[in-house]
């Protein structure tokens, strides 16, 4: 046992960072370093041997590249711009319309994407051009499109939940379904509040004439989002009824997907191989951090940090809603300078043994972690969505304007964390089901 040694490595760790090394090869040389310091050459190298097929042996992380190939299948067909003309029709009348139809648009991308950055980009290149050509007010339209893309990470498929399963060892599938419910309450709070606001101060969104629309145009519409709801059934629902584990229903959300782009013709041979190249680039970086972060667990469990900062929290506070509360302060400031899923790796390995010895539901407070992940990524100084809005935009809209308008929703963001926490079966209520 050397705790010092665990907390000098993440000051060294934090060295690596600031000068740009990449998450997963700092995670990595920062272990590798420390093993061999506690333990010796030739401990250390069998863990550096080892560590990368055990970890990546993982049947549940067979889920992580067919998420992120439907994800970049849906993008490279369109998906998301059919879906928002379908809302646009059914919901653009109503005060904020179509900040409103951004906001449900958003949640379906960002379900089959299962990525805050893509929705983001995709709905900056789709949803703003047109909220600003109807005299939407730029911090309106690029907030609701700014903050709707962290939705990805709490509804499925999530692979930042399969991440998290896999090293809290808790099952996939029930965190995955612990993420439908705060998710979908999410999308509402947003769209309550666009509607509150324009109901308040009409200046906001200019009320758009509502036009009787054709059946031919309400049923295209409905054809367009009907590929959503078949993935979202086909993937939850096999999921939830036990019919498939989270892997199995990955693999049939890929089947689907192809066959839905294929029946509506909407995918190229180039979007196809373009799917694929993204899919395995995205699945190396994320393996390639996961593999350090799961070295540096073994680590930082023989020096023994983990215990002493794990007793130094319950010096300060036995209650399971205060210690939540001490770890989600740590992630919105992490979330403020680095990638959800670096600060999650990078956090694991202190923060579960601390969430095991104070018995807290792993479920509940994995899907609240996640939940201040994505929340990071609205929040300055960094706040990556923030910056993806901005260079999809171009000059059109300041990074201020985009701040401003992206800070109503954090006030969103802060009353459901704060009905997760109170409340918490509004997580746990579906996995409960699933026993």
């Amino acid at each position: 046992m050397n705790p010092e040694l665990g907390f000098y490595s993440l000051g060294a760790l934090m060295v690596l960072l600031v000068l740009r090394v990449p998450i997963g090869l700092a995670l990595t040389a920062v272990a590798f370093v420390g093993l061999y310091l506690l333990r010796g050459f030739n401990p250390a190298f069998g863990v550096l041997k080892a560590t990368p097929f055990e970890f990546v042996a993982h049947w549940t992380l067979s889920a992580v590249p067919m998420f992120v190939l439907i994800g970049a299948i849906a993008a490279h067909s369109g998906m998301v711009g059919r879906i928002f003309r379908a809302l646009k029709l059914w919901v653009g009348w109503l005060p904020g319309g179509l900040a409103i139809a951004t906001s449900f648009a958003g949640a379906g991308f960002a379900a089959m994407s299962g990525s805050s950055l893509a929705t983001t980009a995709a709905m900056g290149r789709i949803a703003v051009p047109e909220m600003l050509k109807e005299g939407y007010q730029p911090a309106l339209a690029t907030g609701v499109a700014t903050a709707v893309g962290t939705i990805g990470a709490l509804i499925p498929p999530s692979i930042i939940m399969v991440i998290y399963a896999t090293f809290a060892e808790v099952s996939a599938s029930k965190m995955l379904i612990a993420g439908v419910i705060p998710g979908i309450l999410t999308a509402i709070a947003y769209a309550s509040l666009v509607a509150i606001r324009c109901l308040i101060n009409p200046d906001l969104a200019p009320v758009i004439a509502r036009r009787q629309a054709e059946r031919r145009e309400h049923l295209r519409g409905f054809l367009d989002v009907l590929p959503v709801l078949i993935l979202a059934l086909g993937i939850t629902g096999s999921i939830y009824a036990g019919i498939a584990t989270s892997t199995e229903a990955a693999g049939f959300g890929v089947l689907l997907t192809l066959i839905i782009v294929m029946a509506q013709r909407v995918l190229s041979w180039r979007g196809l191989r373009d799917s694929i190249y993204e899919t395995t680039v995205t699945t190396a970086s994320i393996f390639l951090i996961a593999i350090g972060a799961a070295m540096m667990t073994q680590f930082l469990a023989f020096t023994g940090m983990p215990r002493v900062l794990s007793g130094a929290i319950m010096g300060i506070t036995a209650d399971p809603v205060g210690i939540m509360l001490i770890c989600c302060l740590l992630y919105l400031i992490l979330g403020c300078f680095l990638d959800p899923m670096g600060v999650m790796l990078l956090t694991l390995p202190i923060i579960l043994p601390i969430i095991d010895n104070a018995g807290i539901n792993p479920i509940w407070a994995g899907v609240i972690l996640v939940k201040m992940l994505e929340v990071g990524l609205l929040t300055p100084p960094v706040g990556l969505n923030c910056f993806v809005m901005k260079s999809t935009l171009g000059g059109q809209v300041s990074l201020g304007t985009i701040i401003r308008g992206t800070s109503w929703f954090l006030t969103v963001e802060a009353v459901v964390v704060a009905l997760m926490l109170a409340f918490p079966q509004i997580i746990l209520f579906l996995p409960s089901l699933m026993d």
